[in-house]
Order: structure tokens, then sequence, then C-alpha cells
């Protein structure tokens, strides 16, 4: 189990840097890669192809401003691809959801706008096939209804 974080810049690392330890404590490997879809197209190109012969691989894509790194990413991968677009304020948030949103026919990519909400559906995507993962999350679900208790 693979998730490859796919980063539009620099600049997008802090925001996708916390994803990586809680991928490690479910045991799920995570790499995180800075691949512009606009700038060096035929480096996401390459990426998405080395790894379309993985058995288990998500990919999250993190792209603000006109996010083609999403479209890009679904449009050559057999592989889920969750957008999970980063953003400063209201107006930023406005400008990267309709980018990430908007995606051409037969481009399928899920848009997660929180953080820990895109960790968890990569979990629970790997988990269909992994009965420990499913226990795990089922294990954190109580542990959060307890909580209300």
């Amino acid at each position: 189990m693979k998730v490859l974080i796919l980063m539009g810049s620099e600049s997008d690392k802090e925001f996708a840097e916390g994803m990586v330890p809680e991928f490690k404590e479910y045991g799920v490997e995570a790499e995180m890669l800075v691949a512009s879809a606009h700038k060096v197209p035929e480096k996401v190109y390459e990426i998405v192809k080395a790894n379309n012969e993985m058995e288990d691989l998500v990919y999250i894509t993190v792209a603000g401003r006109s996010n083609g790194l999403s479209g890009v990413t679904a449009a050559n991968s057999v592989h889920p691809v969750i957008a999970c677009p980063p953003f400063k304020d209201k107006d930023d948030f406005m400008v990267n959801i309709n980018s990430t949103l908007v995606m051409p026919s037969d481009t399928p990519v899920m848009t997660v706008l929180d953080r820990q909400n895109a960790i968890m559906a990569v979990l629970r995507i790997f988990a269909l096939k992994n009965p420990e993962l499913k226990a795990k999350i089922a294990d954190r679900i109580k542990s959060i209804k307890a909580k209300f208790n």
C-alpha cells in the first residue's frame, strides 16, 4: 500500500508534510514529489506511467491556482486520484476549488477539502482489501464515538 502525494510546487510541501506521519502510523508508505503539470508535464506523465503497474496505490494531488496536476494525473493513471487543494484564505479557496472541481469527462478526480479527510479516504480505499487496516479504522471510529458518550 502506497500513497503518492504529488505537489504542484515546493510551496505546497508544508501542507502535504502533515499527511506523511499519519499514513506511516497505519502502515502505509507515503512519498511526496513535486511535479508541476504546467511547468514539467512530462515529469508528471513519467511518474504516473512508472506507477501504473503498482497494485495498491492512491494519489493525493496538492495543487492550487490552476489545478492541472490533478487532471493530468487522473487522465493517465489507473489508480484513484484525490485532490486536496491547499488554501490560505477565502479568496484563495475560491480560486483553488473551482480549478479542482471542474475536470473533463473521463478524468475522475475526487476532491476532498480537509487534509484529514483526504488521509482517511485513502486509508478506507486500502482497507477494502486489507482486513488489518479495516480493523484499525473501525477502532478509530469507535474511539471517536466514545468521546461523545
